[in-house]
C-alpha cells in the first residue's frame, strides 16, 4: 500500500529554519497533488500549502513568504522548508497525497487528500 513517511522535525528557536521531508513508497509524488498540513495540540488540523503536478505551489496566508514546498522527483520526496519560524508554528506536520486532486480542489481542505503520513513534530521555542 501507499506509504508516506515524514522526518526532519525537531526543536528550533524562533526565527530559525527547519526542513521536513516526506518520502513516498508505492506512490509517485510528481504525478500527484501533494499537501502539507499541521496540527497543534488541542487544535484542528490546518492546511499549510500544496504543490501541484506541474510544480505550482500555494500556501496558507499564515505561512506565505516563510514556508516553501518543493520536491525531489528522483528521490520521490516532498519537502517543506520552514524559515522565520514562530512559536505558533509549533505543531505536528503531516504530508498528504491527493491522487485525483488538483487546482480545482480546495488545497487546504483535508477532504481533498487520500493518503497521509504519520507526522513529524516541529517545536519552536520563544
Amino acid at each position: 500500500q501507499v506509504q508516506l513517511v515524514e522526518s526532519g522535525g525537531g526543536l528550533v528557536q524562533a526565527g530559525g529554519s527547519l526542513r521536513v521531508s516526506c518520502v513516498a513508497s508505492r506512490y509517485t509524488i510528481s504525478r500527484s497533488f501533494m499537501g502539507w498540513f499541521r496540527q497543534a495540540p488541542g487544535s484542528e488540523r490546518e492546511g499549510v500549502g500544496s504543490i501541484d503536478r506541474d510544480g505550482s505551489t500555494r500556501y496558507a496566508d499564515s505561512v506565505k513568504g516563510r514556508f516553501t514546498i518543493s520536491r525531489d522527483n528522483a528521490k520521490n520526496t516532498l519537502y517543506l522548508q520552514m524559515n522565520s519560524l514562530k512559536p505558533e508554528d509549533t505543531a505536528m506536520y503531516y504530508c498528504a497525497a491527493a491522487p485525483y486532486g488538483g487546482s480545482w480542489y480546495n488545497h487546504l481542505s483535508e477532504s481533498t487528500y487520500t493518503y497521509w503520513g504519520q507526522g513529524t513534530q516541529v517545536t519552536v521555542s520563544s
